[in-house]
């Protein structure tokens, strides 16, 4: 009997691998390998939650109109604008399944986020890789790879995996070069670490452009990965065309809660990000000591630092070593990183710690 057969473009997908939380002895360890909020979540958010506890049986309002109306209160947006799915993840996913398919390009960076090329593949569209400017996204270089055949840029900024950005005048001259028909995808799961007027202009672009998506999320700063929450914001058509693909019950009465509670407590975010800076910071400077070693960092906006290996000791030797001193970080050959690993900033002894043993595996402690 001959047994149904995927389509040829879901073979050529290489399945998502997330960061590990344990060695490869199965030890739990200091996980700084997924960029997840060292300080956990908001206690309002926590609180916010467990209230729904007596209705598991209910389903959620499908429009998640309190956290749309929420958001929008908090950014100054249109909540009707407003489209949620489950993690960020989803609203990129939803844009390639309805902006484009077979014969179709998507365009985004060398060393871009894993899921733009799944998402352009899932639908048989193109993948197209941009050159990068040293692990930067570089305008020009995406500008050049556009075709008649384009229906997609993904850009995440700050970027993942390797924390660069693009400022306001570059991300403006990119959306300038491109052709209406094109969906400009701007990806900020990170952007809430930026500090007060250094944002790329994306969200101003998605209030008055026809071809600009903007997506967050409320797995980094917010401390809510768990919920897998996240949303996107465009032109009320974008909009209204994703709707007709979206799931309808992906985000749960205790995340819906969660998430406005979260939104509420600014305290939080602002600790969060305050702590982040001063130790990306303090991490960075410490690599930069070991430069003679080979080490170096790439200037990072994001909650994480991309460490380059470029002297005797490899990112694999040092990916190996560093699980067996007790810290688990990503190393990411399947998206050429082979010489790079990114670390999560964590909670002070956790970033102390993990600095003091990369000196130790270089020989510099």
């Amino acid at each position: 009997m001959t047994a149904p057969q995927p389509k040829p473009w879901i073979m050529g997908i290489a399945p998502y691998i997330p960061g590990r939380s344990t060695t490869d002895d199965g030890r739990k360890v200091a996980k700084l390998s997924s960029n997840e909020n060292p300080l956990g979540t908001s206690p309002a958010a926590r609180d916010a939650f467990a209230s729904a506890a007596g209705e598991l049986e209910r389903y959620p309002d499908a429009s998640g109109a309190i956290v749309r109306e929420t958001i929008a209160a908090t950014y100054d947006l249109d909540p009707a604008r407003i489209i949620y799915g489950n993690g960020s993840d989803e609203v990129l996913h939803l844009a390639a399944g309805t902006f484009a398919g077979p014969g179709d390009e998507v365009i985004f960076v060398h060393y871009g986020f894993a899921v733009y090329e799944i998402a352009a593949r899932r639908v048989g569209a193109t993948p197209v890789i941009a050159p990068d400017k040293d692990y930067a996204t570089d305008v020009d270089a995406v500008l050049a790879c556009v075709t008649e055949r384009t229906r997609i840029v993904y850009i995440a900024n700050p970027n993942n995996p390797t924390g660069t950005f693009a400022p306001r005048d570059e991300i403006a001259r990119l959306h300038a070069g491109l052709p209406g028909h094109v969906l400009l995808v701007l990806d900020h799961a990170y952007a809430e670490y930026l500090d007060a007027g250094e944002e790329d202009g994306g969200m101003a672009l998605a209030k008055t452009a026809a071809n600009v998506l903007v997506t967050r999320t409320f797995s980094k700063i917010f401390g809510l990965a768990a919920e897998r929450i996240g949303w996107g914001y465009a032109h009320a058509d974008i909009i209204e065309a994703m709707h007709r693909i979206r799931l309808p019950f992906s985000m749960t009465i205790a995340g819906q809660r969660a998430a406005v509670a979260a939104l509420g407590d600014q305290a939080f975010v602002n600790h969060t990000r305050a702590h982040n800076a001063r130790w990306r910071a303090w991490f960075s400077d410490e690599i930069g000591k070991l430069g003679n070693a080979g080490l170096r960092a790439v200037p990072s906006k994001a909650n994480f630092v991309l460490v380059l290996f470029e002297g005797d000791v490899t990112a694999e030797q040092a990916y190996r070593g560093l699980m067996e001193k007790g810290y688990i970080v990503r190393w990411l050959p399947g998206q050429g990183l082979a010489n790079g690993l990114r670390i999560t900033i964590g909670t002070e002894d956790e970033t102390r710690g993990v600095a003091q043993a990369l000196r130790e595996l270089v020989g510099a402690a």
